[in-house]
């Protein structure tokens, strides 16, 4: 049922940040954990599986551009049931909360954990089983968007944890398609909220509002990140969430 969904979300994110803070105190007077080779093997099935489903949804979305225009691929619904699409729908919605186990590995690993990255991982997971709940349109854009970049940031935390000296601009693209996928996600929006009364594009104002203000936060925060990390000094960071 869709309220156990709820509750499950709500039990997850709440289970995930305490162990977050706990975590972080319980590690406080230990040593840090190596966990390289786990991480890696952790990153390459993340990024094998965003891989796939990068193809897979890209494919699908590219077509119905190709066949129906631009206001179909914002307004489909069928993304969520089609047999191309419907288990990469599914899989990428439950992959929300095997994937807060990247922040075990900072955690364990005694890293630095910044905002973005654990309320990055708190608020996609409501947002997406909520979405997924409601079968909002805009869905197969999001989704799509977050496989591709997931398939590069993955691969780039594989190859780091396997000890591989990635050059820095991989990681300046990699944080420039984040904020990309944020400007996108706000567009994509807007042509909801423009469409869901006019066409057949389900959508709720609800949805749409904490969806915009979702992004545009995750907008500042990975602008932000990026200007500290690449722009202000010669210390630069991993890009982290997304």
């Amino acid at each position: 049922p869709s309220s156990d969904r709820a509750v499950a979300s709500f039990l997850f994110c709440g289970l995930y940040a305490a162990f977050v803070f706990g975590g972080q105190h319980f590690m406080r007077e230990r040593p840090k954990l190596d966990l390289r080779r786990p991480l890696a093997l952790w990153s390459l099935s993340l990024a094998v599986f965003s891989v796939v489903g990068a193809v897979r949804t890209g494919l699908y979305m590219l077509h119905l551009l190709n066949t129906s225009g631009f206001r179909e691929t914002v307004c489909d619904i069928d993304f969520y049931s089609a047999p191309v699409t419907k288990f990469w729908a599914y899989a990428f919605t439950i992959s929300k909360a095997p994937e807060l186990g990247d922040t075990v590995f900072i955690v364990l690993r005694k890293q630095r954990l910044i905002f973005l990255h654990w309320y990055h991982h708190i608020t996609v997971l409501l947002y997406t089983w909520f979405s997924y709940k409601d079968q909002v349109a805009g869905g197969g854009w999001f989704m799509t968007m977050n496989y591709a970049v997931h398939s590069l940031m993955y691969a780039y935390y594989a190859a780091r944890a396997a000890g591989v000296r990635v050059p820095r601009p991989f990681a300046m693209v990699i944080t420039a398609a984040q904020i990309l996928q944020m400007v996108m996600g706000l567009t994509v929006l807007g042509f909801v909220y423009r469409w869901m009364h006019a066409v057949r594009c389900p959508s709720n104002v609800d949805n749409v509002a904490w969806g915009a203000l979702m992004y545009l936060s995750y907008l500042v925060l990975f602008a932000s990140f990026f200007y500290n990390s690449y722009l202000k000094g010669p210390t630069g960071d991993k890009p982290k969430a997304e």
